[in-house]
């Protein structure tokens, strides 16, 4: 009896002592989230009922910065640009880095160097890309121009014309799928041999293995790179930063403000225009909807996403 009780004072001593490990390498987190995460975001919600411009004192000035916000064009046109960019660039990179992910999973000769070249791209840093893809899409000396001349195809003006601005930052960002690649290629090497070989014994081919086993065991993957492209599409500065900067161009937004994402509206009221609590009353915005829609997405999710045995 007394062996028991000493056992069991040692076992509570054991998880008392790692209960406070726990806590002590959870400390530095929790202090890093409070000061650099929620510390943010409060003060974000507060200024964003005043007036503020980073010399003075914030004036509180109600609900006026959401007031201006709704009847304001140019948000409108942040929300339309980074709509678009949302749903033709990061849908084409899903598909793309699948694409490519479904082919570097190939049994072939030389496999790891192919998967190793198709990832380097992603590790260049934005600015640099940015740079090198403004000097490929340069209308009169770009690469990507003359190649479409040899070809005798259309040379689009890109970065020059309004019209194509977006498409431009779209394939800009089809340059750097190598991360998404990996996931992919991670959740292919996932997948059961033996599930494919089901499918041949019922004689499908190609197709019926990607429709019937590929495709249902990378849903819960693609659904995580979905959210993930969804929130940075709401995030992408670098590209038009770096196009304005190179064409001189009076405003961040570009060529009629074709360029005019979300995040570079924030960083044009904030930086440029020293109003601070508007740009806190568009964060504010763009946090809810972000968060609107990734809720609508989980939640659609059911319908398309399998897990492990039943579709959910």
């Amino acid at each position: 009896m007394l062996n028991k009780e000493v056992k069991s004072h040692k076992g509570y001593s054991i998880k008392r002592k790692q209960r406070h490990l726990a806590i002590i390498f959870l400390i530095p987190w929790v202090i890093g989230f409070l000061v650099f995460s929620f510390y943010p975001i409060i003060s974000t919600v507060f200024y964003s009922f005043t007036e503020y411009n980073l010399f003075e004192a914030p004036k509180f000035i109600g609900i006026s910065n959401y007031s201006v916000l709704i009847k304001n064009h140019e948000f409108y046109q942040s929300i339309y640009n980074t709509i678009y960019y949302i749903i033709f660039g990061v849908g084409l990179q899903l598909i793309f880095a699948l694409i490519t992910a479904l082919l570097l999973n190939m049994h072939v000769k030389g496999r790891t160097l192919y998967r190793a070249i198709y990832f380097l791209p992603s590790l260049m840093p934005p600015v640099a890309a940015a740079l090198l893809w403004v000097w490929l899409l340069n209308p009169k000396y770009g690469l990507i121009n003359a190649v479409l001349k040899v070809l005798s195809l259309p040379q689009p003006l890109w970065l020059a014309d309004a019209a194509w601005t977006k498409p431009a930052v779209i394939l800009m960002s089809l340059w750097g799928v190598g991360n998404t690649m990996v996931i992919y290629l991670a959740g292919l090497g996932d997948i059961p041999i033996t599930y494919y070989e089901a499918v041949e014994i019922d004689g499908g081919g190609a197709w019926a293995k990607f429709k019937n086993v590929t495709w249902p065991m990378l849903t819960p993957i693609t659904l995580f790179q979905l959210i993930s492209g969804f929130i940075a599409g709401f995030n992408i500065f670098t590209q038009t930063y770096i196009i304005s900067a190179s064409s001189q161009n009076s405003s961040l937004g570009g060529l009629k403000n074709s360029l005019l994402f979300y995040a570079v509206n924030i960083y044009q009221e904030a930086f440029t225009y020293l109003k601070f609590g508007y740009a806190s009353a568009l964060s504010v915005v763009m946090l809810i909807i972000v968060l609107t829609i990734t809720l609508i997405i989980l939640k659609t999710s059911k319908k398309w996403v399998y897990y492990g045995g039943e579709n959910q």
